[in-house]
């Protein structure tokens, strides 16, 4: 085996903490421009979709780094997805 299991928990977290953080920039872009339009809908569902999938794994396993970084994933692509929803263009109708 390449880890011991303390170094493999230490991997772990660090890897967590990559992906979780590459979401920030998206989230603060978009709270302060108020626009997500080149942010695709289907992407942060099948994201959540999937982070979903594996937090589900992740319980039957018995893992706290897959559930962790999973939850974290649902909630911030949840932000994503709410902000996109939030700040859509309104488009008017004619009258």
């Amino acid at each position: 085996m390449l880890f011991d299991e303390f170094s493999l928990g230490i991997l772990a977290i660090i890897a967590s903490i990559i992906v979780l953080a590459a979401w920030l920039p998206q989230i603060v872009k978009g709270y302060k421009t108020k626009k997500l339009d080149d942010v695709s809908a289907y992407l942060m569902i099948l994201i959540a979709t999937g982070g979903m999938l594996w937090l589900v794994y992740g319980f039957e396993i018995n893992d706290l780094y897959i559930i962790g970084v999973n939850v974290g994933i649902i909630i911030l692509t949840m932000i994503t997805l709410g902000l996109k929803i939030k700040y859509k263009k309104n488009i008017s109708k004619p009258i």
